[in-house]
């Protein structure tokens, strides 16, 4: 297995994929979901990602968008708000990784923001044994709608205090989750967690969460739930 850092394309059946991946000697891999294209690029799921790593936690931080359409998105702002699209990938990337000899034997948490949140409890709901953990930062996991139910991962809810309409839908939202789950909120913090703190606050929360629920022993592979785009195999580089 490479150690170390490098920029990956991950190829779907119309699309390829870019983000970059850490694998560690040891450990469990991490994917970082956002609802725009922007996630390998993110200050702040950048931030959370270095705190994993230095944790011993591997992480891959995911566009979820080709450039083209981050570039359609950023207008329209309609692409982000498609959960299905984003969950198919996310389900997609996670398949591939199941597939490949460096990452199949990884234990595999999903990081989600915005409406990668929600992406990520979809996907989590279609590969119930496959995804161990969820974590959302911010996000929409009403979003994830019929899927909140079906999901079998410990699911863990990061939102701002002052971020209070986010707050309100988190909290209906954790009622129809059906797994291990908990709501934490991190005082004084708006939206994007920009507060003195506050985003070192949530990679404490989130480092914790996952070195907890993924080193549970459990199946890797599963049986797809639902439909997902037929895949090459996975590349690198």
């Amino acid at each position: 297995m490479g150690m170390g850092k490098r920029e990956v394309t991950i190829p779907l059946r119309e699309i390829d994929l870019e983000g970059e991946l850490e694998l560690k000697e040891s450990g469990s891999l991490v994917i970082f979901a956002h609802g725009s294209g922007s996630s390998r690029h993110s200050p702040r799921n950048r931030a959370v990602a270095r705190s994993l790593e230095a944790g011993g936690l591997a992480t891959l931080l995911l566009d979820l968008l080709t450039s083209r359409e981050e570039s359609v998105d950023s207008l329209t702002g309609e692409l982000r708000f498609d959960i299905d699209l984003l969950a198919d990938r996310l389900v997609a990337v996670a398949d591939s990784l199941a597939e490949s000899e460096e990452t199949r034997d990884l234990p595999l948490g999903l990081f989600g923001a915005n409406t990668g949140a929600a992406a990520a409890l979809v996907a989590a709901a279609r590969r119930p044994t496959a995804v161990r953990a969820v974590v959302s930062r911010g996000g929409r996991p009403d979003l994830a709608g019929a899927a909140l139910s079906r999901v079998r991962a410990p699911t863990l809810l990061i939102v701002g205090e002052r971020d209070t309409q986010v707050l309100a839908m988190n909290r209906e939202a954790q009622k129809r989750l059906q797994s291990e789950n908990a709501l934490k909120i991190v005082p004084g913090a708006t939206h994007l967690f920009e507060e003195a703190g506050a985003l070192d606050r949530v990679a404490s929360l989130a480092g914790h969460w996952f070195l907890t629920h993924l080193a549970r022993p459990g199946p890797r592979h599963d049986a797809p739930e639902g439909p997902s785009p037929v895949r090459r195999p996975t590349g690198g580089s």
